[in-house]
């Protein structure tokens, strides 16, 4: 014998089944139209890591694929600016079968902690990875101060 209650729960179970199977259909298409971008912050900014070291900043920008040759970084006191582009190289003679890696180009910009010392900042790039150690201007460093 069937109650007024078995007609309820088969209702919202068949919408429960129609919402999970939507569900679904949706986080596909959420993956596939993020596929290219899976390295990328967002759209279009490389992932970064700031620290401070005490008297540096210390920064590491994932920028696979770029040579140093393709980024660009600027700062003025404690504004940074990095950017980079990656164009793909076809040999000339070549015929192309598939081409995955496309040109790509990027800008980001940071408004760090502290003013910085633009004239000592060291930076390398080494497997993809930008590294750049950042010296506080003497301004921004704490200073003793003594009590006479």
């Amino acid at each position: 014998m069937t109650t007024p209650w078995d007609d309820f729960n088969q209702t919202f179970q068949a919408m429960n089944l129609f919402r999970n199977r939507m569900n679904t259909i949706f986080n596909d298409f959420d993956q596939l139209s993020n596929f290219n971008q899976s390295w990328l912050v967002g759209e279009t900014l490389p992932r970064t890591s700031l620290s401070d070291t005490g008297d540096n900043l210390e920064i590491f920008v994932e920028v696979p694929g770029f040579a140093k040759e393709d980024l660009n970084v600027k700062i003025q006191g404690n504004y940074l600016e990095i950017r980079g582009t990656r164009k793909a190289k076809i040999p000339d003679g070549y015929l192309v079968h598939r081409v995955e890696r496309e040109n790509l180009s990027f800008s980001r910009s940071l408004t760090l902690p502290h003013d910085i010392n633009a004239n000592r900042v060291e930076a390398a790039l080494k497997d993809g990875i930008l590294r750049m150690v950042m010296p506080k201007s003497e301004a921004a460093k704490p200073k003793q101060i003594s009590i006479g």
